[in-house]
């Protein structure tokens, strides 16, 4: 039995491939959505060495379909001479007709963005986390990091206590 909780335990952190912290204390984050990602060959060699960062990217609804933008995936050195890989390129994102749709309208009437969460793999496909968000203004960051503080605080106190 302990050679299988070992096999679980090693498989979990390598399915995700790269967390946004960044959003998570930028944003509100409302719902969460789970979509695919159509990849070069060249990327998703690059994605398994773990050459990507999503900090800086977003997600945009345009003509019906979901992109991702300013995504970088860093090329490895043996990429093939004949292909010229673009780091920043645009990502078309796979999503159901009727999460687009919820996705669109969110963002249209209500003021949400959508902010690419995390990057991971699934039953060896790569999938992207992204999440309909709101903008948190100055006083809420400060707010959040006051409490996450406190609470760091009165784990120490309890622990102490013990």
């Amino acid at each position: 039995m302990s050679k299988a909780k070992k096999k679980k335990k090693s498989a979990t952190p390598s399915s995700t491939i790269v967390l946004n912290k960044k959003a998570r204390h930028d944003f509100h984050i409302e719902d969460r959505f789970e979509a695919g990602l159509v990849l070069e060959g060249w990327e998703v060699k690059s994605l398994r060495a773990g050459k990507v960062q999503i900090r800086d990217s977003h997600i945009m609804i345009k003509n019906g379909e979901a992109w991702l933008f300013n995504a970088v995936i860093t090329p490895l050195q043996t990429a093939s001479t004949h292909i010229h890989p673009e780091p920043t390129r645009s990502r078309k994102l796979l999503l159901h007709k009727h999460e687009i749709d919820k996705l669109a309208g969110a963002v249209d009437r209500k003021g949400y963005t959508i902010v690419p969460l995390a990057m991971y793999w699934k039953k060896g496909r790569a999938k992207i986390e992204i999440g309909l968000a709101k903008g948190k203004q100055a006083h809420d960051k400060r707010a959040a990091l006051k409490e996450r503080d406190w609470g760091r605080e009165k784990q120490r106190l309890l622990k102490g206590h013990g």
